[in-house]
C-alpha cells in the first residue's frame, strides 16, 4: 500500500498490488512527468537564488570611494555602455514584471537577503514534495517489477507444461 501526494494534507491510500501492470505503468509515467516538472522548478529557483546572491554580493563590495568612478552599465547580458557612479546610496532594483523600486544601500542588501531566504524556503518545500513523490514512484516501480516477474514466471510454467504434454 502507498499514499499519493496529490493534495497537501489529503493523502489518498491506494493498494498498488490491486492495480494492473498497465495502470501501474500509467501512474509511473505520470509521476515521472511530475518529477521532471519539479526538477525544472528547482532549477529555476536555484537560478533565482544565484541571481539574488550575485546582486547582494555586488552590493557588499560597493566602496564609499567609488563616487564618480567610471563603470560599465549593462544594457543587455552582452552589451554595456560606459557610465559614472553619481549617487552611492540610491539603487534601483528590478523586482520583476517591469517594476522597479528605489532603495538605499542597506535597504537593497536587506531586500536581496530576504528574497534569497524566501526562495530557499520554496526550494525546501519543493524538495520535500520531490522526496515524497520519489518514494511513491519507487513503490510503484517495485510493485510493477514484482507483477512483471510473476507474469514471466507464469508464462515459463505454462510453456513448460505445454512442452511436457506435447512430448508425452
Amino acid at each position: 500500500m502507498a499514499a499519493t501526494a496529490n493534495a497537501p494534507g489529503k493523502a489518498e491510500m491506494i493498494d498498488l498490488t490491486k492495480l494492473s501492470p498497465d495502470q501501474l505503468m500509467q501512474i509511473k509515467q505520470e509521476f515521472e512527468q511530475e518529477m521532471t516538472n519539479i526538477q525544472d522548478s528547482l532549477s529555476t529557483l536555484h537560478g533565482c537564488k544565484a541571481k539574488y546572491a550575485g546582486s547582494k554580493e555586488a552590493l557588499e563590495t560597493f566602496q564609499p570611494d567609488w563616487q564618480d568612478r567610471q563603470i560599465l552599465v549593462p544594457l543587455t547580458s552582452s552589451m554595456y555602455v560606459p557610465g559614472r557612479v553619481k549617487d552611492l546610496n540610491n539603487f534601483v532594483i528590478d523586482i520583476g514584471t517591469g517594476y522597479y523600486i528605489e532603495k538605499d544601500l542597506e535597504g537593497s542588501k536587506d531586500y536581496f537577503k530576504r528574497r534569497m531566504e524566501y526562495v530557499q524556503e520554496q526550494i525546501e518545500k519543493i524538495e520535500k514534495i520531490h522526496l515524497q513523490k520519489t518514494r511513491f514512484l519507487n513503490s510503484v516501480m517495485a510493485v510493477l517489477e514484482l507483477k512483471q516477474a510473476a507474469a514471466a514466471k507464469l508464462m515459463a510454467q505454462q510453456q513448460q507444461a505445454q512442452a511436457g504434454t506435447t512430448s508425452a
